[in-house]
């Protein structure tokens, strides 16, 4: 016993725990592989830390710098993975299974690194405009801003992705200048201690970002308050009395959770055994069952198919499951692993027998089920179950037991408007995928299944050579799902990185409002200087500096030259008779000849800091510009976001955005847009 490890706690800034409490065995071989520690945790401790620590900490920092650091420990972890996959493999996971774990986990902090450089400002104040007028005269004006809470983020996960668990929900937190605690199911503790004392021998992240909890929560919940977040995954009665804390309720402190859910696939009424649909359906269904020996929240645990199609899809999944070799991932030729512990695999092996209950096993342990490797007899294994139940409508059980498992069962439907029924009967899933080449189909099913289901996958043989699959969370999209599945959200882009930070809405002047956003409002001061705008160096632009260009009156020739050079001849811009039997009464210039020629009012034309224009966002065409018009433009340092970035060259650079409005002779506003730029740095 004395060459177990005791994992240890991160409370406070050291690591906690020598001596041995709950044993921790493999579930390969039932082997003893660590002990939780029996020291008990100070959770005052631990909570005090994070706010008078971790918080100033990370406020030092901007959302910018926060991305930055989020860049470089992934690139850290990258670096250590191979580790991270040999204490992997106790769990029971393939070297595929502990790919979505282990490097997933990472790729989900490059994801929100790179996500959190683009679209997130060089401050701790997002602004989530536009700003609008809330008066006549133009002095009041009201918008919306997020702002970090000021509070640490407890996220309790579940046992079978314990490194993504752990960074998918830290990486969003970490962004929004909240300190974390973690705490991982016990049972795959050991994996989380792993990444997480990685995270803390780097060095990257300041005092306080992390804390681990191995073991119970005690009254952790009990001593947060208000500015905090709870963000749970697991079971849905765990999610219910976690959320039920008396203090949870009586500070509404924000709770989310991603429970696990009885999430569904449908193939098609349209498609046959003889389209490459019904195998890519077979295909999904059975890489679901089996990948992380079924044990993803997001697994297809309910298998919806025409009644017509039932024995062909049974023939083909009994086919494809009886190829699949279980036992020891190390050994080369094994395809599924072990279920994460002896517990987990008493507990599918009930809730199997619960399902069977009515229904066939068309594929199961007795299909010739035995396990490769040394002392896997012992290990956490479980045979592909395979499932039919032939009068879903009538069955509950289907419904509302899951087996958290490589189990899955058949159902059948005779019309596709049984099928979203079905589907709906799991009330509420984080997943479901429609098999069908007809989009009509997806038409009419999709929003019925919107309804009731955080994702929806479409899958057809286009979309199949690049989908990540049926399973697969991915950063840019949203994560939960409504009902059983928890009612929350996770990842989504900069979305989850939102639901960190505290909304609040401001009224003000212009002038008040720009500069609490860091970005120009219409109608602020502004600054006026001999220098033109674009002849200054990043750091020397001030949010506000502006240029208003001499004037310009549009005539005919312009029209006709813009014609010629572009090819639109567009009746509005050259047939004088049937413009004047539009809405306009005459003939108007082109919309883009206008952004042309503000162009060429304000640009300053030398080599100067101004190194490039990649694009414009907000292009609005107002009030038509008619022959004789003239127009002037005014172009302000709208905001600017400095990335930290140098070129090929090691010149330095930001990103500046301006707003450009044009105006006519009665100053009215005929076109509206943001330029983006990169701007050169002195140094």
């Amino acid at each position: 016993m004395s060459n177990v490890s005791t994992l240890q706690s991160l409370i406070g800034g050291r690591w906690l725990g020598a001596e041995p409490h709950m044993p921790l065995h493999s579930a390969i071989n039932s082997s003893l592989i660590y002990h939780t520690h029996a020291e008990k945790i100070d959770f005052e401790e631990a909570v005090v830390y994070a706010r008078r620590t971790g918080v100033p900490a990370l406020m030092q920092m901007d959302f910018q710098t926060r991305a930055q650091t989020l860049k470089a420990l992934a690139l850290y972890l990258m670096e250590r993975k191979e580790e991270l996959y040999a204490i992997s493999n106790h769990t029971g996971a393939t070297r595929p299974d502990s790919w979505v774990d282990v490097e997933g986990g990472i790729g989900t902090l490059f994801a929100f690194a790179s996500m959190g450089s683009r679209e997130l400002p060089s401050s701790n104040v997002l602004h989530e405009g536009p700003a609008m007028a809330l008066g006549k005269r133009g002095g009041f004006a009201g918008t919306h801003i997020l702002v970090p809470r000021g509070g640490l983020a407890v996220h309790i996960n579940a046992f079978n992705f314990p490194i993504w668990g752990l960074l998918e929900k830290f990486a969003p937190s970490f962004l929004a200048a909240m300190p974390c605690i973690g705490k991982p199911a016990t049972a795959t503790s050991y994996l989380t201690e792993a990444v997480v004392r990685m995270m803390h021998e780097s060095r990257l992240l300041p005092d306080g970002a992390i804390q681990l909890v191995i073991g119970s929560t005690g009254d952790l919940l009990d001593r947060l308050n208000g500015a905090d977040v709870v963000t749970f995954t697991g079971s849905a009665d765990t999610a219910m009395k976690l959320r039920s804390n008396k203090n949870i309720l009586s500070n509404s402190i924000p709770f989310t959770a991603e429970a696990d859910s009885l999430n569904c696939a449908i193939l098609g009424p349209d498609v046959t055994p003889d389209d490459a649909e019904f195998d890519l359906f077979v295909k999904e269904v059975a890489r679901e069952m089996t990948g992380k020996a079924g044990q993803k929240c997001t697994a297809i645990r309910r298998i919806i198919v025409p009644e017509t199609q039932v024995d062909a899809v049974a023939e083909r999944l009994r086919e494809r499951l009886s190829k699949i070799v279980v036992g020891d991932p190390k050994l080369e030729n094994v395809r599924m692993g072990a279920l994460a512990s002896k517990d987990q695999q008493r507990d599918v092996a009930e809730r199997v027998a619960m399902l069977a209950k009515g229904n066939e096993i068309v594929y199961g342990a007795g299909d010739g089920f035995a396990p490769l490797g040394e002392g896997a007899s012992e290990g956490a294994f479980f045979s592909p179950t395979l499932l039919l139940c032939r009068n879903a409508m009538d069955n509950d059980a289907v419904h509302d037991v899951e087996a958290f498992g490589p189990v899955s069962t058949m159902m059948t439907y005779s019309g596709i408007d049984e099928a979203i029924e079905l589907a709906k009967r799991g009330k509420g899933s984080l997943v479901s995928t429609l098999c069908t080449k007809d989009p009509m189909v997806a038409a009419r099913a999709v929003p019925g299944l919107a309804a009731y289901h955080g994702r929806v996958l479409v899958l057809d043989r286009e979309a199949a050579v690049d989908s990540t699959g049926h399973g697969s969370p991915l950063p840019q999209l949203k994560h939960g799902g409504p009902g059983r599945a928890g009612g929350g959200e996770e990842l989504g882009g900069v979305r989850a990185v939102r639901h960190f930070l505290q909304r609040a809405a401001l009224q003000g002047s212009p002038t008040m409002l720009a500069a609490v956003t860091g970005e120009y409002v219409r109608g602020a001061a502004v600054q006026e200087s001999d220098l033109h705008p674009f002849r200054k160096y990043f750091e020397d632009l001030k949010m506000g500096d502006s240029l208003l260009t001499h004037r310009r009156t549009v005539t005919e020739a312009d029209i006709v030259s813009f014609g010629g050079i572009s090819g639109d001849f567009f009746y509005m811009h050259f047939d004088e008779i049937a413009a004047k039997d539009s809405q306009f009464g005459k003939r108007i210039a082109h919309g883009y000849f206008v952004l042309s020629a503000a162009a060429g009012l304000f640009v300053s034309p030398a080599p100067g800091p101004v190194l490039a224009n990649y694009g414009l966002d907000n292009l609005r065409f107002i009030t038509p510009v008619a022959i004789g018009d003239t127009i002037r433009a005014r172009l302000t340092c709208k905001r600017k976001v400095d990335r930290n970035r140098t070129d090929e060259r090691g010149v330095g650079q930001g990103v500046v955005a301006w707003d450009v409005q044009v105006t006519n002779q009665n100053d009215e506003l005929v076109a509206s847009y943001d330029i983006l730029t990169l701007v050169m740095k002195k140094n």
